[in-house]
């Protein structure tokens, strides 16, 4: 198995974990409920797509390969023991880059509560402390207000904007990059939230 996987990161009442297949049913249903709220963010595929959409065990069972061979980490959000929306840990970089990227979605319902910095600084964390990468990097489209909160709130650096950086909604859309090293939050990102979310 993978170093650092599988996980189980824990903070209050948020707890990331391994998405399952048993989560399907959850999971589609928030999808389904969520799609205004999601769609305008998700990535799509430039390349037309024939036949069937993979099924969601399919789905789940590429992520794990993809864990199994440390390129990914497809965690579940639970908020007090339920799905409330899904991070991925992805592009898992070693060798002289030590690298990441963080994505991530939650249900409309909880947005706004806290979840996602938290479950960002857990993963950030783990990233840094476990897997012993150097550097933790989101991209986020500009207009997406809530994302942007978010890496606003763990104090995320800018590194300014990547033209056409991924497929939205048939069209290559703009991103806006913010990173972080792990000299920039010596005492760990959950410990800065913490001391942030309480002041």
């Amino acid at each position: 198995m993978a170093t650092g996987w599988p996980a189980v990161l824990v903070e209050g009442a948020v707890r990331l974990r391994p998405l399952r297949r048993r989560d399907q049913d959850t999971w589609m249903a928030l999808r389904a409920q969520n799609a205004a709220w999601l769609e305008p963010w998700d990535a799509t595929s430039p390349v037309p797509v024939s036949g069937p959409r993979p099924s969601f065990g399919t789905f789940v069972r590429s992520l794990h390969a993809q864990a199994r061979a440390g390129t990914t980490l497809p965690f579940a959000v639970d908020l007090d023991g339920r799905l409330v929306g899904q991070l991925t840990v992805s592009s898992i970089t070693y060798g002289s880059l030590r690298s990441a990227a963080i994505g991530y979605w939650v249900s409309e319902h909880v947005a706004g509560l806290g979840i996602t910095p938290t479950a960002v600084a857990m993963a950030t964390d783990h990233c840094f402390d476990v897997l012993a990468l150097h550097r933790v990097e989101i991209n986020i489209r500009p207009e997406n207000g809530p994302s942007l909160r978010v890496v606003q709130k763990l104090g995320f650096r800018d590194e300014g904007v990547r033209e056409r950086y991924l497929h939205i909604q048939d069209r290559w859309c703009d991103h806006r990059s913010f990173a972080l090293t792990v000299e920039d939050v010596p005492e760990g990102l959950l410990q800065r939230w913490r001391t942030r979310s309480r002041g």
